[in-house]
């Protein structure tokens, strides 16, 4: 029978940061940067614009505001 495995993991995230430009400001402030931040950031923006394309449309536009964030 075809499904889901258990315990199996989401597929990633489509990286929505330029990870170059993330580490170089880290490095500038003379600190290293990890993968797992980089993971970290990309997740957290994700959940923004999921819940800014919510309230967006919770509003009834289909045009995502600074303010929805």
């Amino acid at each position: 029978m075809a499904g889901k495995k258990k315990g199996s993991k989401k597929a990633p995230k489509q990286m929505l940061i330029v990870q170059s430009k993330v580490k170089e400001y880290i490095k500038g402030h003379e600190m290293m940067c990890s993968s797992e931040l980089l993971d970290a950031i990309n997740e957290h923006i994700h959940d923004a614009l999921d819940r800014a394309v919510e309230r967006a449309q919770a509003n009834n536009r289909k045009t995502a505001r600074p303010q929805d964030i």
